[in-house]
């Protein structure tokens, strides 16, 4: 098994902290899920985890990652959206790299 690279900015953290604190007050079982789209990188709310996913447990909050994704996530505004690939510093001013795929094959998914 593949061990996930992804890494979060600060404002991401608290994002996906209180979106995963919220959820399970609904549901113990929920979880953020982050996968590839057609068109880009998406996140859901699931109780079911999908053949290949990993689970990122940490910063308090979990995470449950398809396969192939590796990168920063930050969040944009308006809205507090999470974005995988951001082509502006975050509130915390650190650069980020878009999320890439791992296989040399398929080009970058972008937003």
């Amino acid at each position: 098994m593949r061990r996930v690279t992804l890494e979060f900015t600060d404002w991401a953290i608290d994002i996906l902290r209180r979106t995963h604190e919220a959820a399970r007050r609904f549901n113990p079982a929920a979880t953020v899920r982050i996968h590839r789209t057609g068109d880009g990188v998406a996140f859901d709310l699931t109780d079911e985890r999908e053949d290949g996913d990993e689970l990122v447990a940490e910063h308090g909050f979990e995470l449950w990652v398809a396969p192939g994704l590796e990168g920063t996530v930050d969040v944009v505004e308006p809205h507090d959206r999470l974005d995988p690939a951001p082509a502006r510093r975050s509130r915390t001013q650190r650069p980020v790299a878009p999320l890439t795929r791992r296989s040399d094959d398929e080009p970058p998914a972008r937003r």
